[in-house]
């Protein structure tokens, strides 16, 4: 029987935890680019004069 190689297990975890933060810091960082761009131009009526 083969032995298990722990060392490929640890090093796929490793990278499937490194892809995980990768995807979690872009989620964070869209929301923040797109966020003020919604709220840069508030929609006013117009000054009646």
């Amino acid at each position: 029987m083969a032995k298990p190689n722990y060392q490929f297990e640890k090093r796929q975890r490793e990278q499937q935890k490194k892809q995980k933060k990768a995807e979690k810091a872009q989620r964070k960082a869209l929301p923040a680019q797109t966020e003020p761009s919604a709220t840069d131009f508030p929609v006013q009526a117009p000054a009646a004069e």
